[in-house]
C-alpha cells in the first residue's frame, strides 16, 4: 500500500483532502507561474493562515500535492494487479492497463503532470519527490518480474533496468496519447507493452539442448 512520505501533514482528512484537490485543480488552470497561496485558499475555502500553519509556503504544499497524486495513482496499480489473481504474467498485464487507463489517461492529469515536471529542476523538494514515488513505480514493477521469472523457474535478467525501461516506455506511450489521442488507441498501447512484454519475458527462456 502506497504511502505519504515527508509532506505528510497534521490536518483533519477531509480539509488535507479538499486543499490537496484545490491545490490540483488551481495548477491545472494558472499553470506553477500563475499559482498563488490565496488562489488556494479560495478555492479550498481554507484560509491563508491555517495554510501557513502547514506548509513553509507554495513549493512545499505543490510538493505534496504531486506526491499525493502520484502515490493514488500507484495506488490504483496496486489495486488492479492485486485483483489479477495469483499468475504472474496476468498481473504484469494488469500493471499495462492500470496505467494506460483513467484516471491516468486524462488531458486533466497531463497538464497538472507537465507543471510538476517543470518545477522539479530547479525545486529539491520536488526532485525528492519524484525520486521517491517513481521509485514506488519500479519497485513493484521489479517485484512483478521477479515473481514472474520465479514461477517459471528462468533465469532472472536485470529486472532494476527492465522496470526503467518499463516506467519510461509507458511515460512515453501516455505522453504522446495525451498530446493527440487520435493516433492510437489506449488498447492499441496496452497492445504495444504486451508484445514488448513478451518478447523480453521469451529472451530469458531456457533453450532447448539438442
Amino acid at each position: 500500500m502506497a504511502e505519504l512520505g515527508k509532506f505528510e501533514r497534521k490536518l483533519p482528512e477531509d480539509r488535507r483532502r479538499t486543499l490537496i484537490e484545490a491545490t490540483l485543480a488551481c495548477l491545472a488552470r494558472e499553470g506553477h507561474a500563475g499559482l498563488s497561496i490565496r488562489k488556494i485558499s479560495k478555492e479550498a475555502g481554507i484560509s491563508i493562515g491555517l495554510i501557513n500553519h502547514h506548509y513553509s509556503g507554495k513549493d512545499e504544499l505543490v510538493g505534496h500535492a504531486y506526491e499525493t497524486m502520484s502515490l493514488a495513482l500507484l495506488e490504483n496499480i496496486e489495486t488492479m494487479v492485486a485483483a489479477a489473481g495469483d499468475d504472474p504474467r496476468a498481473k504484469l498485464s494488469a500493471y499495462f492497463r492500470a496505467s494506460l487507463s483513467a484516471p491516468v489517461m486524462e488531458r486533466s492529469t497531463l497538464r497538472t503532470w507537465v507543471v510538476f515536471w517543470g518545477m522539479i529542476e530547479h525545486s529539491p523538494a520536488m526532485k525528492d519527490v519524484h525520486d521517491r514515488t517513481y521509485a514506488g513505480y519500479r519497485r513493484l514493477l521489479s517485484a512483478l518480474l521477479k515473481d514472474f521469472f520465479a514461477s517459471r523457474g528462468w533465469p532472472e535478467p536485470d529486472v532494476r533496468l527492465a522496470a526503467i525501461g518499463i516506467v519510461a516506455m509507458l511515460d512515453g506511450l501516455w505522453l504522446e496519447w495525451c498530446l493527440n489521442p487520435e493516433i492510437f488507441t489506449p488498447d492499441e498501447a496496452i497492445g504495444l507493452c504486451e508484445r514488448w512484454a513478451d518478447v523480453f519475458l521469451n529472451a530469458s527462456a531456457p533453450r532447448a539442448t539438442s
